[in-house]
C-alpha cells in the first residue's frame, strides 16, 4: 500500500480525482443505447449533486494539507457523507455492469457502435474513482491524521 501511496502523491490523487470526476459528469448525461446526451432528465443531475460533495471534501483536504491543520467535525461529518457517495459510486459501477451486459440481450436490436467501447471506457473511469477516492481517504488518514477529538484541546493554538 506505501507503495501505491508514493506513486499517487496526495497532489497526483486531487488532480485525478477531479478530472475523472469532471469527465464522468459529462459521460452522466450520455446514454449509451442511443448515442445521445440527455439534458433534460432528473436523474442525470443526482450525479453531478454528489461531485460537489466530493469537490468539497479534496478541497477541503487539500487545505488541511497544505496548511497542516489538524481534523475537525466539519471534516470528519463530509467524510463520512463520502462513505455514502462511495457507496452510490459503487451502484453506479454496477449498473454500468449491467448495461454492458445486456448488450447481448439486444444484439438484435439496433444499438449504436459505440456502445461497447464508450460504456467500457465509462466503466473504467468509475472503477478508477473508486480507487482514487480510497487513496484519498488513506492520504487523509496519513497527512491530516486521525478524528481524536478527545485531544482536541492539545492541538489548538489559543493564541492565534
Amino acid at each position: 500500500m506505501k507503495a501505491i501511496l508514493n506513486f499517487f502523491s496526495w497532489r497526483i490523487c486531487l488532480v485525478l480525482s477531479i478530472a475523472v470526476l469532471a469527465i464522468l459528469i459529462v459521460f452522466n448525461f450520455y446514454g449509451l443505447y442511443t448515442d445521445k446526451f440527455y439534458f433534460f432528465k432528473f436523474d442525470n443531475y443526482i450525479f453531478p449533486l454528489f461531485a460537489v460533495v466530493h469537490f468539497i471534501f479534496l478541497y477541503v483536504l487539500w487545505f488541511k494539507i497544505k496548511e497542516r491543520e489538524y481534523t475537525d467535525p466539519q471534516m470528519r461529518n463530509l467524510e463520512y457523507a463520502m462513505y455514502g457517495i462511495f457507496l452510490i459510486y459503487m451502484f453506479k459501477i454496477m449498473d454500468t455492469a449491467y448495461i454492458l451486459q445486456s448488450y447481448y440481450e439486444y444484439q438484435d436490436h439496433i444499438i449504436p457502435e459505440a456502445f461497447i467501447p464508450v460504456g467500457i471506457f465509462i466503466f473504467l473511469l468509475q472503477f478508477f474513482l473508486l480507487f482514487l477516492t480510497i487513496l484519498t481517504f488513506k492520504h487523509r488518514m496519513v497527512m491530516v491524521g486521525p478524528y481524536n477529538f478527545d485531544s482536541i484541546n492539545e492541538n489548538i493554538d489559543s493564541w492565534q
